[in-house]
C-alpha cells in the first residue's frame, strides 16, 4: 500500500490523527527532504525509516522504490515538505509507477495552502482553478494570465518570495484593477494576507522589507476580466498599434518604444518590421 500523506503547511497542530498513525505504522516514509521531515517526525516521536524522493531523482528512483515495496511487501507513505505531495511538489511519478504496477494508492488528506487561500479570499465564484507556478518568462507568464480572463472562477497561484513582486507586476500589466488576495506563510506564526487591487497589493509588497521571506499563495478574481481581455486582444492585433501607444502614452521615441516592447518579450525582428510599417503609415498620413 502507498499512502499519500498531507503534512502541515506551517502549524504542526494541523496534522491529522490518521496521518500520524499512518506515519508510525508504515515500513518506509518517502520524503521530499528528509531533513525537513525528520523535524516533523521527531516532534511527534516517530522513528519510521526515511528515504528521499525529490524533483531531480523521482523519475528514476520511483521504479526502484516500487521494486522494493513489492519485494519486501512493504507499505510506504509519501510526504512532501509541507502540504500534499504531487501538487506542485514531487511525487506524481512515484504515485503513477505504484498504481501502474498494482500497488493500491490511498490519500491521507490534510492541509492545503491553495484551498486555505480560496477559503479566506472572499471571492464568491462557484469554482476555482489551481495553476500552481506560472512560467518564469515575462511574455509566457502574461500570455498564461491573459488566457484566464473572463472565466467565472477564482484563480490560485503559487509563487516564491523572490519572484512574487515580478508575478504581481505581470498581473497588474494584464489585469489592471483586478481584485487580489495574496497570502504569505499561511498557518505560521507571522502569516499575513494582503487584499486589494493588483496595484494596491503590489505597492504593499514593494514597501515591505520582509517581502522576500516565506512562501506565497495568490488568489485572483478573474470573473470580471472579459471586457479587459477583449480590449487587450484588439490592442494587440498589431505591433504597430502597440508601438504607437507606447510613443503617445509614455512620450517615447520610436526607438525607445521598440526597446520597451522588446523588454516585455516582443521579438526584435518583428518590432523592426513594425517600426518600418509605422513610419510609412505616419508618412503617408
Amino acid at each position: 500500500m502507498l499512502y499519500v500523506v498531507a503534512t502541515p503547511i506551517g502549524n504542526l497542530g494541523d496534522i491529522s490523527a490518521r496521518a500520524l498513525d499512518t506515519l508510525r505504522t508504515v515500513g518506509l516514509i518517502v520524503a521530499e527532504d528528509t531533513r525537513v521531515t525528520r523535524k516533523l517526525l521527531t516532534h511527534f516521536q516517530i522513528d519510521t525509516p526515511l528515504t528521499s524522493l525529490y524533483r531531480d531523482n523521482e523519475r528514476y528512483k520511483s521504479s526502484q522504490l516500487v521494486d522494493r515495496m513489492i519485494a519486501e511487501q512493504l507499505d510506504a507513505a509519501l510526504v512532501t515538505d509541507a502540504g500534499t505531495p504531487a501538487v506542485s511538489d514531487p511525487g506524481a511519478y512515484f504515485v503513477q509507477e505504484a498504481a501502474q504496477r498494482g500497488i493500491p494508492v490511498l490519500p491521507v488528506p490534510g492541509a492545503s495552502a491553495a484551498v486555505a487561500a480560496v477559503s479566506i479570499s472572499g471571492f464568491v465564484n462557484t469554482s476555482y482553478h489551481f495553476y500552481g507556478f506560472l512560467p518564469r518568462g515575462k511574455k509566457e507568464c502574461r500570455d498564461k494570465l491573459a488566457s484566464m480572463a473572463g472565466k467565472d472562477e477564482t484563480v490560485v497561484l503559487y509563487e516564491s518570495p523572490h519572484r512574487v513582486i515580478a508575478l504581481m507586476e505581470n498581473v497588474q500589466a494584464v489585469f489592471p484593477g483586478i481584485r487580489c488576495v495574496v497570502c504569505c506563510d499561511l498557518t505560521k506564526l507571522y502569516e499575513k494576507t494582503l487584499r486589494g487591487t493588483a496595484e494596491e497589493v503590489l505597492e504593499q509588497l514593494k514597501n515591505n522589507p520582509k517581502t522576500e521571506k516565506g512562501e506565497y499563495v495568490v488568489a485572483l478574481d478573474v470573473s470580471q476580466t472579459q471586457q479587459l481581455q477583449n480590449t487587450q486582444t484588439a490592442g494587440a492585433q498589431t505591433l504597430e498599434a502597440q508601438l504607437l501607444d507606447a510613443m503617445l502614452l509614455h512620450s517615447l521615441s520610436l526607438r525607445d518604444a521598440m526597446e520597451r516592447l522588446a523588454g516585455e518579450g516582443q521579438k526584435k525582428n518583428a518590432l523592426y518590421t513594425a517600426s518600418l510599417n509605422l513610419k510609412k503609415l505616419l508618412r503617408d498620413n
